[in-house]
């Protein structure tokens, strides 16, 4: 399989962090690009692993430097985006690089880099995206609806993605994605 650049997107909750963090324990010829975000951590985050945290000046800055790839305001709150450095550089190595964004990120993404593998990932129905939402608990029940409110908009974007996956079973869901990635 040669160099590839896959973006992960989907509504909240509809569990793409899990989906990837099973592809990356599975294939480790995959790496994931770390995003930047202006929101707090949620318990058990770390600076430079799971997001880089960063303030709204840093992000400012980053995008008047043109350093990242993509990026867009999420929930009309945080701000998040993609390094555009590691990208370029692990594509360099020849390595998969995956990367796990929003549905304004990924247009983005395809806009700036064509050969990127756009996926979408389908909840098995709305009944479970809001079950999901609301059984993770780290958001309050107007957040929960803000999100829920953001997801009707992001399932009607499914179309424009190259393939869409429907997370069923996370191990199922990875194993299409590294499919597709072939």
């Amino acid at each position: 399989m040669t160099s590839r650049l896959a973006v992960i997107a989907g509504p909240t909750a509809v569990g793409k962090g899990t989906v990837v963090r099973h592809l990356l324990a599975e294939h480790p010829e995959f790496q994931l690009s770390v995003s930047a975000t202006t929101r707090a951590p949620r318990p058990g985050e770390r600076d430079g692993v799971d997001y880089f945290f960063w303030t709204q000046k840093r992000f400012d800055e980053a995008i008047a430097n043109n350093e990242l790839l993509e990026y867009a305001t999420v929930h009309g709150l945080n701000r998040y985006g993609t390094p555009r450095k590691p990208v370029e550089e692990a594509l360099a190595l020849g390595k998969h690089v995956v990367l796990e964004i929003d549905i304004q990120g990924a247009s983005q993404v395809k806009a700036a880099m064509p050969e990127a593998v756009t996926i979408f990932i389908q909840p098995p129905s709305w009944e479970e995206l809001v079950r999901r939402l609301s059984s993770r608990g780290t958001e309050d029940e107007a957040e929960q609806e803000k999100r829920l409110a953001t997801a009707r908009i992001e399932l009607a974007s499914a179309d424009d993605f190259d393939y869409q996956v429907i997370n069923d079973e996370v191990a199922k869901c990875a194993a299409q994605v590294v499919e597709l990635m072939s």
